[in-house]
């Protein structure tokens, strides 16, 4: 069976995994409900909350701006790919 790869694009969402310092509450799945949040420690002890979810790439930036926009510093971002 040939797996066919999607080509990663603008307008095509694509799932993102988002990791950043301390502890974001569940409102923020209300803020895009296709998010999932989950908190865990890092090898300091100290949370990071991990944001998952399938975003074009103009609400990626839109999620990405709004982080900046409340001070909240990136760990990480990075595309998940779906089999």
């Amino acid at each position: 069976m040939n797996k066919v790869k999607r080509k990663l694009t603008l307008d095509r969402p694509a799932t993102y995994q988002i990791r950043v310092p301390g502890h974001l509450d569940k409102s923020w799945s209300e803020w895009t409900r296709e998010m999932t949040i989950s908190t865990e420690s890092d090898e300091d002890n100290l949370p990071v909350t991990t944001l998952m979810g399938t975003f074009d790439q103009a609400a990626l930036h839109g999620l990405l701006r709004h982080l900046y926009s409340l001070g909240i510093p990136l760990i990480s971002v990075n595309y998940v790919e779906r089999v």
